[in-house]
Parts: structure tokens; C-alpha cells; sequence
């Protein structure tokens, strides 16, 4: 029975227990709090947050591992978890920006302040030490970084540590993520959503505000309108991406490809793929819409669809493949992560996308060979950029930022800076020929794998001193102070944003955690959806949130130690 002992609670004089020991606290505390998230009460569950829960209650009974592989664990697994977010998010989150981005960030920033202000109303009310109520804070916005940041600020300036801070940000931290959790859940019905509609509505912006449902349609080429234009005029009309793919003229039964020098005539019929809300201008123009059923089985042109897999073809256009000059074929749309695309010529490709395509049999065959069309070759993992990414963006986070005013400078941290590299490599790579590529299941498998790592080791963290601070330290009112840091700033920012600022609840959820830097908060929201307007909100607003985080708890320290 003694090596099962010490397999639990470890072996005294190996470092963290020995290896083995390590490896299986993870891992039961990671397995027992998957098991527990199935549990649903009334259809609500609290997710992965369970893995926090967890954690807790091994380490108050003494299994737990060295404060320093904790720390490791912790920063690693929160790396992989926003790393994979930004590799998610990227291609959309500045077009996110464009579309609505400079609102959702004064949300973000407002919801920041707030939280800010109450800490600072809380402590000249209670007279409770800055030091303990920064920690409070956050704890309750479940903040490492700023934790970090708040306590090398204060060994600065005192010359001592302060426990009191780590020890209030635990004790805040459990009802950070749950009262988090649950507001969330209480915006839901305060503003009286229709979880079908809102979702519906979430999946046509989210990651751009201009995106809109792509569709097949033919028009009608009538006397007055389009007789005599050839395809590159009604190009030059318009600035809505459309495809002409096939036209069937007046006097043949004969569907025949399109390019921009073919001419139109009257009574031809014109099959055009574009987004829903653009056809009208384009039927206006052309002549008439036609309730004419296309014929998609035609014997002369078929259509299929081709994964593009060569990463020679990551990030060029399709007029550089030219694939109607050189094949005599045409690309009608491009599917994207589950998202229809107009084929406009402008439009870069990446590995995975799938085109639909539409010519003869042999000139199918022939782009076929020069796209690829090869799902073996994506399934291989392309693990360089992720490292490379990673290893950039701790540089990054670690680069002190000069403020004026200021007298320490402030770091993005080991989560913002590899966030914010992943965003811009996954958006900007298809330009440098960088190939980021990753299924979605090796990207979900990165993502949860990340968070549980860090909500284990923040549990098994927390767990030794947790009770003992609650029943000794008046730690139940320090839970109730991080629970009004925590509950505030989500309920004003939250119902104004969705009732004042008519902000897509689901992206007004991703906004609010990312405006916490809550990464159970948005694991939680993407569990409530499946569109992806949680992560872009989450995405769009955290590069500045942990920017401000990090500086108001310098700032806090500063001015009120």
C-alpha cells in the first residue's frame, strides 16, 4: 500500500511528488471534473468549471503539486487556450473590428472601470487593505496576469511581499468563474432573448459585419437592361462579390461557362451565386429574376467540389490561378469553416477551404490535380507556426511597456502577448505564405486540453488555505465583496449593451468574459452556441482588456498603497 500512497499524496523528496504522482492528480482532478460537468440542474450546467471545483477539494485534503509546477501548468495550459482562440478567430477579427469593434471595446473598457470603481468604493467603505482588496479584484475578474502584475508592484515599492494578495484572489477566484457564469445566465432572461433568433442573427456577423447567406439565383437578361453588356460592365456597376457561373443562351439548350468577355442577349438565362441581400441591384441590372429551375445535372458541365491541400496554393488569389483561362472551368464559391464564400477574384485561399467548381469532366480533373483534393495531407498536424507563435508571443507578453506618468512599466503577459501574435499570424500568414491550418478537431483538442490544464492547476492551488481563509480571515466577506466586483460590472455593461447598444447577446457574453479575461466564462458561452460570436466578441476586446487589467492594478497599488 505504500507505493499507492505515495502515487496520491507523492514522494517527499522528488520534486512535485515524482512524476507519476504529478501526471495522475492532473489527471483525476481533470477526468472527475469533465464527469461532474455533465451533471445539469434544471438544463444548466457549469461546464468545465467543475475541473476548478475539483482541484479545490484535492488540494484541502493535501494532494497537490509544487507551487512551481502549478505555476508552469497554469501559464502553459492559458497559453495553448487563447493561442488556439486567435488561430480560431483570427481571419475575422479585424473585419470584427471594422464592423463594430471600436464599441465593443469602450463595453469592455466600461465593464473594466466599473469593476475598478466598486473595488475602490469597497475599500474607502471597509478601510480593508488595498493590497488584500486588489487581490479581491482580481480574483473576481479572474485576472492572473494583474495578480502578477499588482504583486510585483507592490514588492517594488515596499521592498516586501504581500501573501494577503494571492490569498484574497483565491478566495475570490471559484465565485469569479461561477457568479460570472450564472450573471450571464441572468442577462439571458433580463433581456428576454429568443435563444433561436439571437443565434440565428449571431451567425450572419460574427466575424464580420458584412457577411450575408450565399445563394443561387437566375436572372433573365431582357431587351432594355443587359442586351449587349458583357459581364465585366456589370462587374464595374456593382461593388456587391458576385459570380456569373453558368449562362444557358436564348436560342441554345446548352448551359456554357462565363467569363468577364462574354457578351449577354436578350432571353439568356444567367445562373449567379452571390449573397442574398445583393441580388436584387444585380436582377436590376441584368433584367428580371427568373423562376427558371436550373438543371444542375447538365451532360456538357458538371459541378464539384475540391479541397484545396497543396500549401503552395495557401494565401494566393483566384485570379492568379486563372482557373477559367487555363482550364476552362470556373470556381462558383469557396466553403470556409462551414461558410459559404462568393469565388470573387480577389479572394485568397487557405488550406482547407473547399471550392465548388464547374467545367468538363477532364478540366475538372485538371484543376483537381493543381488544387489538390487531398484530406490525407490536411490530417497531418502542422505544428511549426503553433510553436513559433507561441514562442513569439511570450516574447512579446514579456516586453515591458514605458507609460508616461507610470514610474514601472507593464507587460502584455504570457496570455496577451501569444493572443495577440496567434490573431495576427492566423490573419496575416496567407500574405507571408504561413500556413496555419489546423482542423477544427485538432483545434478544439488544443483549446480544451489548454483550459483544463489551467483550471486544474489553479484549483490545486487554492484548495490548501481555502477553507481555512474563509473560517479565520473573514474570508466569507471577502467572497461577498468579490462577488458584487463580479456581479456589477456584467449586469450594467451587460443590459446596456444589449438594450441600449443592441449588441448580439452572444456576442455580448464573449465581450463581458473577454472583458474579465475569463477564459471559463468563455468556455462556458460556447457552450450555449454554436456560432462562433462568443470567441470573436471574446477576441476582439481582450488585447486591450488585459492591457487595462494589467495597468489599473499598478495604478491601484500606486495611488492607494
Amino acid at each position: 500500500m505504500e507505493f499507492f500512497k505515495e502515487l496520491i499524496f507523492g514522494v517527499p523528496e522528488s520534486f512535485s511528488g515524482g512524476v507519476a504522482h504529478s501526471v495522475i492528480v492532473l489527471s483525476l482532478v481533470i477526468a472527475a471534473g469533465y464527469i461532474l460537468a455533465k451533471i445539469k440542474i434544471k438544463g444548466i450546467s457549469l461546464g468545465i468549471t467543475w475541473i476548478l471545483f475539483a482541484g479545490i477539494f484535492l488540494g484541502h485534503f493535501g494532494i497537490t503539486l509544487d507551487s512551481r509546477l502549478l505555476s508552469f501548468i497554469k501559464e502553459f495550459g492559458l497559453i495553448l487556450f487563447v493561442y488556439s482562440i486567435g488561430i480560431q478567430v483570427g481571419p475575422g477579427f479585424f473585419s470584427a473590428f471594422r464592423a463594430g469593434g471600436l464599441k465593443l471595446n469602450l463595453i469592455a473598457a466600461g465593464s473594466i472601470a466599473v469593476s475598478v470603481i466598486t473595488t475602490i468604493v469597497i475599500h474607502l467603505i471597509t478601510k480593508l487593505p488595498i493590497s488584500t482588496m486588489v487581490g479581491i479584484l482580481y480574483g473576481a475578474v479572474t485576472n492572473t496576469p494583474g495578480l502578477g502584475a499588482a504583486q510585483q508592484t507592490y514588492t517594488d515599492i515596499t521592498g516586501t511581499n504581500a501573501p494577503e494578495i494571492a490569498m484574497g484572489y483565491a478566495v475570490a477566484y471559484p465565485l469569479g468563474v461561477v457568479g460570472a457564469i450564472l450573471t450571464l445566465l441572468l442577462l439571458r432572461y433580463l433581456t428576454k432573448i429568443n435563444p433561436k433568433e439571437e443565434e440565428e442573427a449571431a451567425t450572419k456577423i460574427s466575424g464580420s459585419g458584412s457577411r450575408q447567406e450565399v445563394v443561387r439565383a437566375v436572372a433573365l437578361v431582357t431587351e432594355d437592361k443587359g442586351n449587349g453588356k458583357k459581364i465585366s460592365w456589370l462587374t464595374e456597376q456593382l461593388n456587391s462579390k458576385f459570380i456569373i457561373s453558368r449562362i444557358r443562351p436564348a436560342n441554345s439548350d446548352e448551359a456554357v461557362l462565363a467569363d468577364g468577355e462574354t457578351v449577354l442577349h436578350t432571353g439568356d438565362k444567367v445562373l449567379i451565386v452571390a449573397g442574398k441581400n445583393d441580388l436584387p441591384e444585380i436582377f436590376s441590372l441584368l433584367g428580371e429574376e427568373s423562376d427558371y429551375e436550373w438543371n444542375i445535372t447538365e451532360h456538357n458541365l458538371i459541378s464539384r467540389q475540391i479541397l484545396i491541400s497543396k500549401n503552395e496554393l495557401h494565401g494566393k488569389t483566384l485570379a492568379e490561378l486563372n482557373i477559367r483561362k487555363n482550364f476552362e472551368a470556373s470556381i462558383t464559391r469557396v466553403n470556409r469553416a462551414g461558410l459559404d464564400l462568393v469565388a470573387s477574384p480577389d479572394l485568397r485561399l487557405h488550406i482547407g477551404d473547399r471550392v465548388t467548381i464547374v467545367g468538363s469532366e477532364d478540366a475538372i480533373s485538371h484543376a483537381e490535380h493543381l488544387l489538390g483534393n487531398s484530406l490525407k495531407r490536411l490530417n497531418q498536424p502542422n505544428l511549426i507556426p503553433i510553436f513559433v507563435g507561441i514562442l513569439l508571443g511570450c516574447v512579446l507578453g514579456s516586453i515591458p511597456i514605458p507609460l508616461p506618468g507610470v514610474p514601472f512599466p507593464v507587460k502584455l503577459g504570457l496570455a496577451g502577448g501569444p493572443l495577440i501574435v496567434s490573431i495576427l499570424i492566423s490573419r496575416f500568414g496567407p500574405d507571408f505564405k504561413i500556413v496555419t491550418y489546423a482542423t477544427a478537431s485538432a483545434n478544439l483538442m488544443l483549446r480544451e486540453v489548454g483550459i483544463a490544464l489551467f483550471l486544474a492547476s489553479v484549483g490545486l492551488g487554492a484548495g490548501a488555505d481555502f477553507v481555512k481563509t474563509i473560517v479565520e480571515q473573514n474570508g466569507f466577506i471577502w467572497i461577498a465583496y468579490g462577488a458584487l466586483i463580479t456581479v456589477i460590472p456584467y449586469l450594467v455593461m451587460g443590459l446596456l449593451a444589449k438594450l441600449v447598444f443592441h449588441v448580439n447577446y452572444y456576442t455580448v457574453i464573449g465581450v463581458l468574459s473577454g472583458a474579465n479575461t475569463n477564459p471559463p466564462a468563455l468556455a462556458f458561452s460556447g457552450e450555449q452556441t454554436s456560432c462562433d460570436a462568443p470567441a470573436v466578441g471574446y477576441a476582439t476586446v481582450y488585447p486591450l482588456s488585459m492591457f487595462l487589467r494589467v495597468i489599473s492594478a499598478q495604478l491601484l497599488i500606486i495611488f492607494f498603497i
